[in-house]
């Protein structure tokens, strides 16, 4: 009863809080208005927003937020509010866990694999991050509960255009090291064809110390105690060309990313003592070929793809006390896939859209040993899927269903794995009530599946181990269902308050258990699982405290302008049977302060609490807890935009977990207190009023609604 009445007077208080937002845009648009009687010309100006809400997904502006794309892609998703980035349990947002895209594509990798890709990606290389918690029929029902599409192209110019972006930082803690990262854009579009290239480096060193106790009879027995010196040294190019063939047009892209990661260990515990060096070498490469044939109609479009990637992985870990190899595991995997999409406007109710589309995809996975193969694993799919999107007055409805029939078999060098061989149909719903323009409430629902992810099948310990800790995959694992139910009221992007419930059967998660002393990390399938949700968005400007509700309500409110206090707390429960599990709470503030001479000054903040359970890890510590500050101005007329970070001042992020079941805590901390700077150039062209043409990296069937698939 008490929990009920503590909900009830949150929901009262944000939608009083709601009421003066809405009331306050209500009069900035009359404002505005009026204002345009009396002028006799205008010139329109599309600004990006920092947070953008849509239906089905919310989109963040990296590439104009300092406090995000300083650093690493993962260092500044961790700052994203309602997102989670665990080194123990993965990736999710807002209870839901998320299928990672580059650039509208899947990854197809996950695990310390996707940590160590993000982490050689530069954030000043990203345009915005979109989190899709709500992907429809079009999407691929093997996207989970949720998709993350990370876009690091940009914008085509009809003249030859460049930006140049630089980054460096340092930290200090226990040893000096330093990270930093350089990388150019190219782009030019004629009458016929269009070209992009965007290439670069990052360098960075990082120390992680790591610590796994036995508290068994109130006693605290050291097993494992790790300290990581890493070197990171990552590459990219990213390349794309638009042939125009009349109304139709040929995209061609191309990507490579290479990783060479050093790392020297030391580590000591019950009964050994190591010094160990491993390297992990990884390549991927991406190549897509996309036609978009276009009608005289244009709301007809029908577009043909084909996606091939290869992902090739190397690790080798050596004894520098025995001079010895102690591991040499190697992967290779081919992901092939062919897709058509046709969608056309009709008359249902009072307006309406079909989409229909199919897919065909394979994909090929090896493993390797000490050169002996260990483990064969293909994947086959195929799926038609049908949306329909139809509008009735203030109601919006989306209606559509996708079918998908698969075929995984596989074996490892001891025996067979256990086929899945399956036809599934996933249906999806939506309805959406706009009470006023941006403001809107909405219910979703999904059914979706999740296969299992290649790092998470592959038998070989691709981590530092050592006599007491081990890491393996589970070739065996078995793909989860998902039924995703939500409800959310939101309102210009930056309000908004929702629940959500994520059920899963087979749900597969981190499982650390001891057998011996003898710590074993795994993956392992849950037969049922629930995920509750709530989360609340808003945001607060500093002029109510100072001025009252009345003359902020009189107040163009433009985030990039004003002083602003943005606010967010999600609240997650993981419920899994036989287990006596507890919720957590998530807590993010952003400041923003307007200086003189237009120098934003913004304070970032993360909280997490403790004593909740995370599947079946309980954080015995906050495992989000930062405070970060950021200074940044643009010059010379908006090219040159320089930002100088101050990350984690007060050295608090760290994890500390108990994993259920055991006596053990897991312990881990990095070199997070870093300061440095970003700086973006915009080389300065002739035509400065040439048009300014959709990316080329990224040329979207729906460019309209901001499909992300191509």
């Amino acid at each position: 009863m008490k929990r009920l009445t503590i909900v009830r007077n949150v929901i009262l208080l944000f939608v009083l809080l709601l009421h003066g937002v809405t009331i306050m845009f209500a009069q900035q648009k009359e404002e505005i208005k009026e204002k345009e009687v009396d002028l006799k010309e205008v010139i329109l100006v599309k600004k990006k927003k920092a947070i953008e809400q849509k239906p089905d997904r919310t989109i963040f502006d990296f590439e104009s937020q300092a406090h995000l794309n300083s650093g690493s892609v993962l260092e500044g998703l961790k700052k994203l509010p309602g997102l989670i980035v665990s080194d123990v349990a993965g990736m999710m947002y807002q209870g839901k866990q998320l299928d990672v895209f580059l650039d509208g594509r899947p990854l197809n990798i996950s695990s310390n694999d996707l940590n160590a890709f993000l982490e050689g990606m530069p954030a000043n290389s990203i345009e915005k991050v979109e989190v899709i918690t709500q992907p429809g029929a079009e999407f691929p029902a093997t996207s989970g509960g949720a998709i993350i599409n990370i876009v690091t192209s940009r914008k085509a110019k009809s003249y030859l255009s460049a930006t140049y972006s630089s980054g460096a930082n340092f930290t200090n803690y226990n040893k000096f090291r330093t990270r930093f990262n350089n990388s150019l854009l190219l782009s030019s579009k004629n009458k016929y064809f269009g070209w992009q290239l965007n290439i670069g480096q990052n360098y960075r060193e990082s120390a992680l110390w790591s610590t796994i106790t036995n508290r068994t009879n109130n006693e605290n027995i050291i097993l494992s105690d790790t300290e990581a010196d890493r070197i990171g040294r990552s590459t990219f190019a990213k390349s794309a060309m638009t042939i125009d063939f009349k109304m139709d047009r040929l995209l061609l892209n191309y990507d490579v990313n290479y990783n060479n990661n050093d790392s020297y260990v030391l580590g000591s515990g019950l009964g050994f003592q190591t010094n160990d060096f491993s390297k992990n070498k990884n390549i991927r490469q991406d190549a897509v070929a996309t036609y978009q044939k276009r009608f005289d109609a244009i709301d007809k479009k029908l577009d043909f793809k084909f996606n091939f990637i290869r992902n090739e992985n190397d690790f080798n870990l050596d004894s520098r006390l025995m001079n010895t190899n102690v591991l040499g595991n190697s992967s290779l995997q081919d992901y092939f896939n062919f897709k058509a999409d046709y969608s056309e406007e009709i008359k249902l109710l009072d307006e309406g859209k079909i989409s229909i589309g199919t897919l065909y995809d394979n994909l090929l996975f090896e493993t390797k040993q000490a050169g002996i193969t260990n483990l064969n694993y293909t994947r086959r799919t195929a799926a038609t899927y049908l949306e329909l999107q139809s509008s009735y007055k203030n109601f919006d409805f989306i209606l559509g269903g996708r079918a998908e029939d698969y075929a995984i078999k596989g074996k490892t060098d001891t025996n067979d794995l256990t086929p899945f061989n399956q036809f599934r149909f996933f249906p999806n719903v939506s309805v959406q009530y706009n009470f006023a323009p941006q403001i809107y409430f909405n219910l979703n629902y999904n059914k979706k599946i999740r296969l299992p992810s290649t790092s998470s099948l592959n038998p070989n310990n691709t981590n530092y181990q050592n006599p007491n800790i081990n890491y393996s995959g589970n070739p065996q694992l078995q793909p989860t269902i998902f039924d995703n139910y939500e409800v959310k009221i939101s309102a210009f992007d930056y309000a908004f308050i929702g629940y959500s419930i994520s059920r899963a059967k087979n749900q597969v998660i981190n499982r650390v258990l001891e057998n011996g002393n003898v710590v074993s990390n795994t993956s392992i399938n849950v037969p049922e699982l629930k995920i509750h949700n709530i989360n609340i968005g808003l945001p607060i400007p500093y002029m109510l405290f100072t001025k009252g509700l009345k003359e902020t309500m009189k107040f163009d409110f433009n985030p990039d302008k004003i002083n602003f206090l943005y606010a967010y707390a999600g609240y997650q429960m993981h419920q899994i049977p036989n287990l006596n599990t507890k919720g957590f709470w998530i807590i993010n503030l952003m400041s923003q302060i307007v200086l003189p001479k237009d120098v934003k000054f913004i304070t970032n903040y993360n909280y997490s609490t403790t004593g909740g359970n995370y599947y079946y890890f309980v954080a015995e510590e906050s495992f989000s807890h930062s405070l970060d500050i950021t200074f940044s101005k643009k010059f010379l007329n908006d090219k040159l935009s320089v930002s100088l970070n101050f990350d984690d001042i007060l050295n608090t992020n760290k994890q500390g977990f108990g994993s259920s079941g055991t006596d053990l805590l897991l312990q881990s901390k990095s070199d997070t207190r870093r300061f440095g700077f970003t700086l973006n150039y915009k080389i300065p062209t002739k035509n400065k009023l040439a048009k300014e043409d959709p990316n080329l990296l990224n040329k979207n069937k729906k460019e309209d609604s901001d499909t992300i698939l191509n």
